[in-house]
């Protein structure tokens, strides 16, 4: 699916943080994500949890997934990236036994193009307010759609929802996995973005994914986690302990800042698979 961009190019400026629960027989977690700047992608996903009752590491399959979508796309130029695609041949190529949930973005031009199976996704904040959220895709409260190598065709990439948006300058678009958007509801992001301050000695990445570990540990706060729960005749106070990944891109004209960084700043340069 291939859209019209306007002459207005634009890109991102990503940088990321990932905070993997504290599981010692898992110590990598279960999300994987990347940013490759020349194609101007960004990619996560999240390993579904249940597959540890059955011995089975889905950390690997989102890791696998992840690396096979940042391969698909390293030598592409923006124009040429279709994300439903990308998500297609990364689900084709991967291997590993399990299931994730994953989300594929990419901007060219000033139209942002993104593919999402799942609980995982991402929100434009343009003016300090929520432009845009990606819609969730669930069978039932905490139960995500999935991609899961299977016989079964409605397990793979054609289940994925297409979304376009037009972008502008300033714009910044929050990826991430539900260990983000359980715990924090779109106000409180919001308020972390408009209020950032760029000489914080966190990045905005690592503030929004530290708001969101402290949320998860406390039970005290309603949550989105919370609230789905009583939807769905379901207790639970307080938020969703989980392995949490937070992608922010700034979106800038391009050629309007140099991509480059500090030594020892969190950002995501090139292709770069987390």
């Amino acid at each position: 699916m291939a859209y019209a961009t306007s002459s207005r190019n634009l890109m991102m400026i990503a940088e990321s943080c990932y905070i993997p629960k504290d599981n010692k027989d898992k110590p990598a977690g279960e999300d994987a994500h990347f940013f490759c700047e020349s194609a101007q992608v960004i990619g996560v996903a999240d390993g579904v949890g249940g597959w540890a009752s059955r011995g089975i590491d889905a950390g690997e399959y989102a890791r696998e997934l992840m690396k096979n979508a940042e391969y698909d796309v390293k030598d592409y130029s923006p124009i040429d990236v279709e994300p439903k695609e990308v998500l297609r041949q990364a689900f084709l190529n991967t291997a590993a036994e399990g299931s994730s949930t994953a989300c594929i973005i990419s901007l060219a031009g000033n139209i942002l193009t993104a593919a999402n199976v799942g609980d995982s996704g991402f929100t434009v904040i343009r003016g300090g307010r929520t432009f845009y959220r990606s819609p969730v895709q669930q069978y039932g409260f905490n139960f995500p759609y999935q991609l899961q190598n299977s016989s079964s065709e409605d397990d793979g990439a054609e289940q994925a929802e297409e979304m376009v948006v037009e972008m502008e300058s300033g714009d910044v678009v929050v990826a991430g996995t539900d260990g983000l958007f359980d715990n924090l509801f779109p106000e409180d992001i919001e308020t972390i973005v408009r209020d950032y301050c760029s000489d914080s000695m966190l990045s905005l990445s690592d503030t929004l994914a530290t708001a969101a570990l402290e949320r998860s540990e406390d039970t005290t706060t309603v949550t989105p986690f919370e609230v789905a729960a009583y939807e769905a005749g379901k207790r639970h106070l307080g938020g969703k302990y989980d392995d949490i990944t937070v992608v922010v891109a700034r979106v800038v004209l391009a050629g309007s800042i140099s991509p480059k960084y500090e030594d020892g700043d969190d950002v995501m340069d090139l292709c770069i698979l987390v």
